[in-house]
């Protein structure tokens, strides 16, 4: 830190202990000097020799017969009043960026200007802050800082716009000449570190600034970012960092509507003008990477909790949504505001969510639209961005999920809002489903399966059809379309799709099983058994997508040599399998399996085949056309006794 010592004599002020100072003299002090709460005894002539107000005042008091003066409104108070008199009598007096501020308002004031005596202290001290302050990266700083205590007198000397000029032509240089002292903490560096651009090798970053000016306060913090952008030198990416960096300093990493509504007044209009600064200082090109999504949605957390306003609210989803698919499932945590029912705000993700999907191009039905109108969207939003935005709604249904407060409509819609074709996996939907059925087990049928409907599960990885084929809390029909399916992959997975004969079957199995029938075999048949071979799918993620086809299709029936060939498979696909299953799946596979009928297996193309003939080895079965009978009572007892496992 630089610094300047002013005269020569030794300091001779003494105090009393209490508000009184005087001078240590010969002579008897001959004027009293009130000060705020202060009184100084001091003499006539070493003031009147440098200060044009003094010689006022003291004329003034002498003409009223009275030997002392009031200041009330002296620049800096006591402090500064005391720099000055020590000045008038010549006494060492020590300035530096903590007081030189202080000290000029304070020579400004009191009149110390050249016309009054050469060499004065106003001189003195521009001199100083030129050659010294000025030039100091540091120093400037602080100087700065102690400008918002002196107003006016600060502004109307512009002693605040040099600080913010010198700081900003210093922040805007070129990197390779930095030969001040700054700090920069943020890749482990040492503090106060010395950079030369000739002797040291080690390259000064960009953002090497950043750190230093956190510590301004939010007014001043604006006044110094406008002149460095007005520069035109610094890049968006920097300037995001450093209102990063700033609202990393004065914004909380833990804020709730608890600690908001405890203190509302006191947080909601710092935090509201902190809010507004930062986000009127970003780069006005929305577009622009120049920050991080997760540091948009903090600032949209605290601009929601403090209830900054809609227009800083908007302004902010504005910038989030073209970043969304490159958030967290931890950011978009964000409490709700009472009266709202739940922990997380679940409405704001929902928003979020269908403008990334407008902004994308897809409809709310799902449709893409790009190819209708090529200037309504933001075009870039890739496949990948799609897949990763659904891997992101997925794992925040699986955390709001806990919520007991959670509707079923809410949960429909999140779950929803994303296009089938932006699911290549449906694990993630099914856990958050798991977790759902889980805190609502008295959850209706109708709605489970409104729920359970959402899954597709072709698209369930074998682990979780595993965990799916033994769940109890999904329904039947959920359970027998994984089973199905999952004997189909166990078979090859190159089968054809199953005919009407087995999908009637299925249906008679969940008839029989569920004591509530209500649409037993239309929607869920239609979604998962019926789907005619070519049926189209969204075109954006096909690869993504695939789709059950059986090698050998050719496009009529199983029959022959394939018939029974899939028939050996499945068979012993079914006997592995069948040891990790509950004794609920395994009941239901056997159904499935004889299709209604004792030991029969509907192949596709409306084949059965006897299952006890492959169970004991034979390679060829006998083949009946006839429709399964009707009767169950002997094939129960029978299939209990076959495949009951010890």
């Amino acid at each position: 830190m630089k610094f300047m010592k002013l005269g020569s004599k030794p300091d001779a002020f003494q105090t009393d202990g209490g508000d009184s100072r005087y001078v240590l003299s010969e002579l008897p002090s001959d004027i009293v000097i009130h000060v705020e709460e202060a009184r100084f005894f001091l003499h006539k002539f070493p003031l009147l020799s440098k200060s044009s107000l003094l010689q006022r005042l003291i004329i003034e008091a002498s003409q009223n017969g009275t030997d002392e003066v009031y200041i009330h409104d002296i620049p800096g108070g006591v402090k500064t009043f005391e720099i000055c008199a020590k000045f008038c009598y010549g006494m060492v007096v020590t300035l530096n960026a903590y007081n030189v501020v202080a000290a000029r308002c304070a020579a400004e004031y009191l009149g110390m200007t050249e016309d009054v005596d050469k060499g004065n202290l106003v001189f003195k001290i521009e001199v100083f802050l030129n050659s010294s302050i000025f030039r100091s990266w540091k120093d400037s700083i602080i100087a700065l800082q102690t400008t918002d205590a002196l107003l006016p007198w600060s502004e109307q000397l512009k002693l605040a716009a040099r600080c913010i000029d010198s700081i900003a032509s210093k922040a805007t240089s070129n990197p390779c000449n930095v030969v001040w002292s700054y700090t920069y903490n943020r890749k482990s560096a040492s503090s106060d570190e010395i950079v030369e651009a000739r002797k040291n090798s080690q390259l000064v970053p960009k953002d090497w600034w950043v750190e230093d000016l956190c510590e301004l306060d939010v007014d001043l913090y604006k006044r110094v970012m406008v002149a460095v952008k007005s520069r035109g030198r610094i890049t968006s990416d920097v300037i995001g960092e450093a209102l990063k960096a700033y609202a990393s300093r004065w914004l909380p990493e833990c804020l709730d509507a608890t600690t908001i509504d405890d203190d509302s007044d006191a947080y909601s209009m710092a935090y509201k003008h902190l809010l507004e600064t930062i986000v009127w200082l970003l780069p006005s090109d929305k577009g622009s990477s120049c920050c991080s999504c997760r540091f948009f949605l903090k600032l949209l957390k605290v601009t929601i909790l403090i209830n900054a306003g809609e227009l800083l609210k908007e302004e902010l989803m504005d910038r989030v949504i073209l970043q969304l698919h490159k958030a967290s499932v931890s950011d978009l945590l964000i409490p709700a505001r009472p009266p709202a029912p739940t922990t997380y705000d679940i409405q704001l993700v929902l928003t979020l969510v269908g403008r990334y999907m407008r902004q994308a191009g897809v409809a709310e039905d799902g449709i893409f639209l790009n190819n209708l109108d090529q200037e309504m969207f933001q075009t870039d939003i890739d496949d990948e961005s799609l897949l990763a935005l659904s891997k992101i709604v997925d794992g925040y249904l699986a955390e709001v999920a806990s919520d007991p407060n959670l509707s079923v409509s809410s949960f429909v819609a999140l779950a929803t809002s994303m296009p089938d074709a932006a699911r290549a996996s449906h694990d993630g939907l099914y856990t958050a489903v798991d977790i759902f059925l889980k805190m609502h087990p008295n959850m209706p049928k109708a709605e489970k399966r409104k729920i359970c409907g959402m899954m597709d599960v072709k698209k369930l990885s074998k682990e979780a059809c595993i965990h799916a084929a033994q769940n109890d809390r999904l329904p039947l029909r959920v359970v027998v379309q994984v089973l199905f399916f999952e004997q189909l992959r166990a078979a090859g997975g190159s089968q054809p799709p199953p005919p009407p004969a087995t999908s009637a079957a299925m249906a008679r199995l969940v008839a029989a099983e569920d004591d509530d029938d209500d649409g037993v075999g239309g929607d869920w048949k239609s979604r998962a058994l019926m789907l005619p071979p070519g049926q189209p799918t969204p075109s954006l993620l096909k690869k993504q997508l695939g789709s059950l086809k059986l090698a050998g299709e050719d496009g009529g029936g199983g029959g022959g040599e394939d018939g029974r060939r899939l028939a050996r498979v499945s068979s012993v696909a079914n006997q592995s399998s069948r040891l990790s299953l509950s004794s609920r799946s395994r009941r239901m596979f056997d159904r499935l399996w004889t299709g209604g009928g004792a030991g029969k297996m509907l192949l596709p193309g409306g084949e059965v085949v006897s299952k006890s003939s492959d169970t004991s080895g034979s390679s060829q079965s006998p083949r009946s056309s006839a429709k399964p009978p009707e009767s169950k009572s002997s094939s129960s007892s029978s299939r209990n006794r076959r495949y009951s496992v010890s």
